[in-house]
C-alpha cells in the first residue's frame, strides 16, 4: 500500500510541480512531510542535500524519501531492496508526467508560437513561478533551519553572507563554498 501512496504523491507532484525543483518544495513539502513519511527536519536535509548533489530537487528528494517512505511506513519493508525498489518508483512516476507534459506541449508551443493566446499564458507564468520560489525561500525559513536562538539565526546570517562574498566576489568555486559552509556549520553547531 505503501508504494501506491507514493506513487499517488509523486504523480501530483511531478504533474502539477511548475517552475522546477524551488517551485515545487512547498507542493514536496506539504505531501511527503504531511503524510508523516518524513519529518520537517528530514525534509530540510533533503534540501541541502539535493543541492549538493546532481540533479534536480524534484528527482533527488523523490529518489530518497522513495528509499527511506516504506521503512517508516512499516518496519517489516526495512530492508534496502524495498527501499530500492521504492526509491526507482517514485524517480520514474516524478519525471515520466513532465516528460509527457513537455513533450506535448513543446508540440504545441511550436505550431501556435505567434498566438496571443500563448504568449498570455506565458506572461502569466512568469510572475507565477516566481512567486512558487519565493514561497519556497519562505518555507525553508524554519525552526529547523534557524533555530529559535538570536545566536543561531545571526551565524546563519554571517555564513549566508561569507558565502555570497565567497563566489560573487572573491571568484571562489561553489563546491569549494559548500565545503567551507559545512565545515563552519560542523564547528558553529
Amino acid at each position: 500500500m505503501i508504494y501506491l501512496k507514493l506513487a499517488w504523491a509523486y504523480f501530483k507532484i511531478g504533474l502539477f510541480g511548475f517552475g522546477g525543483g524551488y517551485a515545487m518544495l512547498s507542493l514536496i513539502e506539504r505531501i511527503i512531510v504531511g503524510s508523516g513519511w518524513i519529518s520537517e527536519q528530514m525534509f530540510t536535509d533533503i534540501v541541502a542535500i539535493s543541492q549538493m548533489t546532481p540533479g534536480p530537487i524534484g528527482i533527488n528528494s523523490a529518489t530518497y524519501i522513495g528509499y527511506v517512505a516504506p521503512g517508516v511506513a512499516n518496519p517489516a519493508f526495512s530492508n534496502p531492496v524495498f527501499g530500492i525498489l521504492g526509491s526507482i518508483l517514485c524517480t520514474l512516476v516524478v519525471v515520466v508526467p513532465s516528460y509527457l507534459l513537455t513533450l506535448y506541449t513543446s508540440h504545441f508551443i511550436n505550431r501556435h508560437r505567434e498566438s496571443a493566446i500563448v504568449k498570455g499564458v506565458f506572461s502569466g507564468l512568469r510572475p507565477t513561478v516566481v512567486g512558487l520560489i519565493a514561497s519556497a525561500a519562505l518555507l525553508l525559513m524554519n525552526e529547523a533551519n534557524f533555530g529559535v536562538e538570536i545566536t543561531e539565526v545571526m551565524w546563519s546570517v554571517a555564513i549566508c553572507i561569507a558565502a555570497f562574498i565567497l563566489v560573487f566576489f572573491v571568484k571562489l568555486h561553489p563546491i569549494a563554498v559548500i565545503l567551507l559552509a559545512g565545515v563552519a556549520g560542523y564547528l558553529i553547531y
